[in-house]
């Protein structure tokens, strides 16, 4: 009996045992779970574009210095030229930006472009900067900026150590007016902390190009030079290089530079280039010239002794942009008035190009 009450009591035991090690076993397994599931889900947000306190601070570099931004800024404010555009782009709304200063049909400093983006974004009034004969800075520092988006622009250094007062600046990459519409999204999204954003916007523009570019084959490959000719000076042509965004937007549009005019470029940082009517051979190898004027310029031209022989000229391969619409302003481009005038923009190109054929 007793050896019974034993083997009983025993077996109770192992039991119990068994069972409090199962569960223990099962709670150690709970518990490593729990431990490797936040890191996991860290890691997650981090890849999806979350924002993580490893994200800031954020060190942008540019041609004037290095800012550092703190935290994501929640007050835009944008100078000179399009980089409103870039953030509005983006879907925010800066709160004071620069009056464009040529293109615009009214006294709003508004291009259409910036106008139609605004109205979407539910936007009546702007703070538009009338600042076109210089910088208001009284006007960006009542603003309130948390960063001062600045890529494409010509800032000097004087204007960069006023402004970085102010707060932070994001400036040009390599030099005054010479950057890209693909750099301005780049620096300006940094910038704002949207860097993600920003290379989806560029996807997006690209892909817009490119099935914008299939309607005009005829562009592709030809060699194109945007020079700006004046009737009361025919002696001096004034062209604007490849690192210009004028230019580099032509480029991307399928055509090339000449050899005959890269040639005589002597600062690479230059996004402009003066040429004496005497050196016009260097425009003889193009099959295009863009520029800014009007049928009166171009009439101007085709009679004068020197630069009527260049054969754009004589073949009327020549697309003028009038300074009475806005596609004027859309030589410079960016997101959103790529968006509204390419239609328009390979048209007149396309057209002046039908012309070598003819």
């Amino acid at each position: 009996m007793k050896t019974k009450k034993h083997f009983i009591l025993l077996l109770t035991l192992m039991v119990v045992a068994a069972l409090s090690l199962a569960g223990c076993s099962s709670q150690s397994s709970k518990e490593e779970g729990e431990t490797k599931e936040p890191a996991s889900s860290e890691k997650e947000q981090t890849e999806s574009g979350t924002e993580t306190d490893a994200e800031y601070p954020i060190t942008v570099t540019h041609a004037l210095g290095e800012e550092v931004i703190e935290s994501k800024p929640e007050r835009i404010v944008t100078i000179q030229w399009a980089n409103h555009d870039v953030a509005l782009a983006l879907g925010v709304v800066p709160v004071g930006f620069s009056a464009a200063n040529f293109g615009v049909q009214d006294d709003s400093g508004l291009l259409p472009w910036t106008k139609e983006k605004l109205d979407e974004l539910g936007v009546t009034d702007p703070n538009v900067f009338q600042d076109t004969d210089g910088l208001d800075f009284e006007a960006i520092a009542d603003a309130s900026p948390d960063v001062i988006l600045a890529a494409y622009s010509g800032i000097t250094a004087e204007d960069y150590e006023t402004l970085k007062k102010i707060a932070p600046v994001i400036a040009y990459p390599t030099a005054p007016w010479a950057t890209t519409w693909r750099e301005q999204v780049e620096y300006n999204a940094a910038g704002m902390g949207m860097k993600e954003e920003g290379e989806q916007l560029i996807k997006d523009t690209e892909n817009l190009i490119a099935e914008k570019v299939k309607a005009y084959p005829q562009i592709d490959g030809k060699k194109v030079v945007w020079v700006n000719f004046s009737a009361k000076d025919l002696s001096q042509l004034h062209l604007y290089t490849p690192i210009d965004s004028r230019v580099a937007f032509l480029e991307e549009l399928g055509m090339t530079y000449p050899e005959s005019v890269s040639s005589l470029i002597t600062d690479p940082n230059s996004y402009s280039l003066k040429l004496s009517a005497e050196n016009v051979e260097a425009l003889f190898d193009a099959d295009l010239l863009v520029g800014y004027g009007d049928d009166e310029l171009y009439e101007t031209i085709k009679k004068d002794p020197v630069l009527g022989k260049i054969p754009a000229v004589e073949r009327g391969s020549v697309a003028f942009i009038t300074s009475d619409t806005p596609l004027v302003a859309a030589g410079t481009p960016n997101p959103l008035s790529i968006a509204y005038t390419i239609d328009e923009y390979l048209e007149l190109i396309g057209g002046a190009i039908d012309k070598i054929e003819k």
